[in-house]
């Protein structure tokens, strides 16, 4: 990936995908019934895709691993603790009670 990101940018990444992962996960953990589905769509789905997507072929694991910097690493934990906490936010609206959650 490799792009140069400013420091003043780190935040609004990581916000950006907290706050896109946190509504996907809550929207569809409303629509579905679920609580963990969007956790394990980010795990098993969109995680995947990234990794190969930039994925250089005839390097080895760790030096793929090492491609990626820190802003790649702390941009995929934001969308990660957004998804899980969109899940967390459901689970406690339903255990208050919210039907429709």
């Amino acid at each position: 990936m490799n792009a140069d990101v400013d420091i003043i940018q780190l935040p609004i990444l990581f916000a950006l995908n907290f706050v896109l992962f946190f509504g996907i996960g809550f929207i569809l953990n409303m629509l579905l019934k679920t609580t963990w589905f969007p956790v394990y769509v980010y795990i098993f789905a969109v995680l995947p895709y990234i990794v190969y997507r930039f994925w250089k072929k005839g390097e080895s694991l760790l030096t793929n691993l090492a491609y990626y910097q820190i802003t790649d690493y702390i941009t995929i934990i934001g969308g990660l603790i957004g998804a899980i906490l969109g899940g967390l936010a459901i689970k406690k609206l339903r255990s208050q009670g919210y039907k429709m959650f």
